[in-house]
């Protein structure tokens, strides 16, 4: 089972040409677009200082319904703690050497390699990022959107958190990530939302009852009519 392919969007010559001499001042993340509508739903857009650069043309060669773009920087010697996410992800990498994107349930390495095609990640599945090299490993990771499912009998959870642990994230990373993400490609949730303090969303009820055998020591979950 691949984690990581190779798409179809390509990133011609003259745009790579560019990036080797492109301005990239990033501490950790660097966001370029901003959304029209629903975080994970609705497309989102360039934002106007990177209008005509050579970000917006990077971005350009992915289709247009795409989610959050970000510039991701690992210094050497570091790491993501392991976990999986909702929505997956495109990848393009703009330079690095020694780094990989590792499943760590999978026991799967993938090396960070030149390229002129977007790569397409499984991101639900746990996963980490490590830069084992000399220099900084940077890339340009964009989120696709959720797929915006109809469901016939839908219901609606709600999961608050029961107490402030400042690990509560990387559980639900590990514990309830990987599930919501075969179950937004599976079309059985969709009207996905989530703060600091509460995550929501529709779920088919027949699958209602897979979903609470998942642990939940650290979350309230409710149960309710569908929104």
């Amino acid at each position: 089972m691949f984690m990581i392919t190779q798409t179809n969007y390509f990133v011609n010559d003259s745009i790579r040409k560019d990036l080797e001499s492109a301005d990239i001042d990033v501490v950790f993340k660097l966001p370029l677009n901003e959304p029209t509508g629903d975080f994970f739903y609705d497309p989102w857009t360039i934002k106007e200082q990177y209008k005509g650069t050579i970000w917006d043309k990077l971005v350009s060669t992915l289709p247009s319904n795409i989610g959050e773009a970000r510039l991701i920087k690992l210094e050497p010697g570091q790491a993501y703690r392991s976990h999986a996410d909702i929505d997956d992800r495109y990848h393009f990498n703009i330079q690095g050497e020694r780094s990989f994107v590792i499943y760590t349930d999978a026991n799967l390495i993938y090396p960070q390699e030149e390229s002129s095609y977007w790569a397409d990640m499984n991101a639900g599945e746990i996963h980490s990022a490590v830069n084992t090299g000399r220099i900084d490993r940077i890339q340009l990771v964009v989120r696709k959107l959720l797929n915006k499912n109809v469901l016939t009998d839908p219901l609606h959870v709600t999961m608050t958190i029961k107490d402030l642990n400042p690990d509560y994230r990387y559980v639900f990373d590990e514990l309830y990530s990987p599930w919501l993400n075969a179950a937004n490609k599976n079309n059985i949730v969709n009207r996905f939302t989530y703060n600091n303090d509460c995550v929501s969303f529709n779920i088919e009820s027949s699958h209602l009852e897979e979903f609470k055998l998942i642990e939940s020591s650290y979350f309230n979950i409710a149960i309710g009519t569908a929104i």
